[in-house]
């Protein structure tokens, strides 16, 4: 157990560190005028937008906050808009959203790629992909004891990839 605070701990410091790094090295404005990649950017900050302590978590605990301090560096436009939209509908919707996506077919499952802009032929593919990497998520016998968070983290990690994959031109 301590060996898991030390590393987490270590994380977090690095992570800490990395923010305040790659805030400075921006060179188009101010110092620390673009958004802050752990409160602003990742998934902790469309899961969390008006509570700073658990989007910081989230994003750590995720990958050590490397997602969100790129987005915040390379394309700080994507610290909001349709990703972090989608990521707040897929917590909220969360049981609705998963019974639709075995069923293959739903409102929830619709809205959420209409959210993120998946349709025509790559919409048929993405809910075929969606499914299968889901059914393998739920198979496995630790997904039971995950928090709520913890699998609507993984549900926007699965839908994400199979629209980049399915759906980008």
């Amino acid at each position: 157990m301590k060996v898991k605070t030390l590393v987490f701990s270590g994380a977090i410091v690095w992570a800490a560190l990395m923010a305040g790094s790659a805030v400075a090295d921006s060179s188009s404005k101010e110092p620390g005028s673009g958004p802050s990649p752990y409160t602003d950017c990742g998934i902790g900050a469309a899961l969390f937008p008006n509570t700073k302590w658990a989007a910081i978590t989230s994003n750590v605990i995720w990958d050590v906050g490397t997602t969100a301090v790129i987005s915040a560096t390379s394309s700080p436009q994507t610290c909001s808009g349709k990703k972090v939209a989608a990521a707040r509908f897929i917590n909220a919707t969360y049981a609705s959203l998963s019974e639709e996506t075995a069923a293959g077919h739903g409102e929830h499952l619709t809205t959420v790629l209409n959210i993120l802009e998946c349709a025509g032929d790559g919409r048929a593919a993405a809910v075929s992909r969606i499914r299968h990497d889901m059914g393998v998520q739920v198979a496995d016998p630790q997904f039971v004891r995950q928090t709520h968070l913890e699998k609507a983290s993984t549900f926007y990690k699965v839908i994400d990839e199979a629209v980049t994959a399915s759906c980008s031109a």
